[in-house]
């Protein structure tokens, strides 16, 4: 007969290993190339040195002349706070007690509540992956209150079911006693969403309003955004360290090899980076091999880790992202991420190690997938942007792209 116990030891002994391992490797062909550490952690704190330039103690000289003054590598510390990572998933009292006495059926209701975890928590980690870290999901442009939905700058961060809220356009903040709105359906053609709640008071809604993940306002992971975007990273000022600047290009070109190889050319040379993943939106990726079959090009296909494929340029696999910013490309050098974290996914359990827990005043039952983990880049001047990428490909006889990288 099946338990409450039995359905605690199936998700602690039987569905954890499965669930850490979809999370850490299957989620996001990126995340699946980013190596995990629990080293450098203090407290809730993750601090790293990261050398800045080379070892100083080099030169030539005299065959009795002095020696070279030593000069070691300089470090900087980066401090970074670990997030709190959170998945949940809730069985009903009535679904339990009827599979209580068919072992199948209690496995399917098992399988269903992991397999919507497990989507769930995919769709939230790709999305964190190249974010800021501040939880926003889009820009909100207008609250239509006769028809019940909001117009994003965006839907590619949303989905169905998500819960989230809108900043106070005052100040941007958010209090627990704002509205949660729950995505009842995405209009992906119009950027639109449809939401729970009819009666927002469509005043509050306007220039500077933003849309974030319930709870999740700075709290997320830095993403690969962060790395372009955030002013401040690890606890440094770009403006004083400028090496964390990346690269970025921003003048508006036309997809081809001369625009990404000349981005790859600068960041070897400037930061002595090697760049092993090329990651962008699933339209740029579509106008490159647009691009490489106009000049009657091979498109060479590799599989990543996961079982991931994927074409490449010049080796380097070529990724179509759904969360990459519109018309942009990210060049990333994944050997200097890590995600570090206090330990693998767990189950939060309470004093007398029980999951599974009866939420107050209703007939459910809930247990939540902990983590505790920052995704840190040793190297940010290592990795590149190139943006403002044309929606149309030149003509073959007509191409003269170029790349106009920009060091900030």
């Amino acid at each position: 007969m099946v338990t409450l116990q039995s359905a605690e030891n199936a998700l602690k002994n039987v569905y954890l290993g499965v669930v850490a391992n979809q999370l850490n490797i299957a989620a996001n062909p990126l995340l699946a190339m980013i190596k995990r550490s629990t080293n450098n952690i203090y407290g809730k704190e993750i601090r790293k040195a990261a050398p800045v330039g080379i070892n100083g103690g080099i030169s030539a000289g005299d065959e009795d002349g002095k020696l070279p003054d030593a000069h070691s590598t300089q470090y900087v510390q980066f401090v970074a706070e670990l997030k709190n990572l959170y998945g949940k998933l809730e069985i009903t009292d009535k679904a339990l007690r009827a599979t209580s006495n068919n072992i199948t059926s209690f496995v399917n209701l098992l399988n269903d509540e992991m397999e919507r975890l497990i989507e769930a928590s995919n769709f939230n980690l790709g999305r964190m992956l190249y974010g800021k870290g501040n939880g926003e999901l889009a820009a909100v442009y207008s609250y239509n209150e006769t028809n019940g939905y909001l117009e994003l700058s965006t839907v590619n961060n949303v989905v169905e079911g998500m819960v989230v809220k809108i900043s106070s356009l005052s100040d941007g903040s958010i209090s627990d006693t704002d509205p949660n709105f729950v995505i009842q359906y995405v209009d992906r053609k119009n950027n639109r969403i449809y939401t729970d709640i009819k009666n927002y008071q469509a005043n509050s809604v306007g220039a500077g309003s933003k849309l974030y993940v319930q709870n999740s306002k700075n709290k997320e992971i830095t993403g690969i955004e962060g790395i372009f975007s955030n002013s401040t990273l690890y606890g440094l000022a770009k403006a004083d360290y400028k090496w964390l600047n990346p690269y970025t290009s921003t003048t508006t070109s036309y997809i081809s090899d001369n625009l990404i190889q000349t981005a790859i050319d600068e960041l070897e040379e400037v930061a002595n980076s090697k760049i092993n993943l090329i990651s962008t939106t699933k339209s740029v990726k579509r106008l490159y091999q647009e691009y490489l079959a106009a000049y009657r090009r091979n498109i060479d296909i590799t599989e990543l880790a996961g079982g991931y494929k994927t074409m490449t340029y010049n080796g380097i696999p070529v990724l179509g992202e759904k969360f990459v910013p519109a018309n942009t490309m990210y060049l990333l050098n994944t050997d200097d991420f890590t995600m570090y974290e206090m330990c693998d996914w767990k189950w939060l359990e309470d004093e007398s190690g029980r999951i599974l827990k009866q939420n107050p005043n209703y007939p459910t039952y809930s247990a939540t997938l902990v983590k505790y983990a920052e995704l840190l880049c040793e190297k940010p001047n290592g990795q590149g942007k190139i943006s403002s990428i044309a929606t149309t490909l030149t003509p073959p006889e007509e191409d003269s792209s170029t790349s106009s990288g920009v060091q900030s």
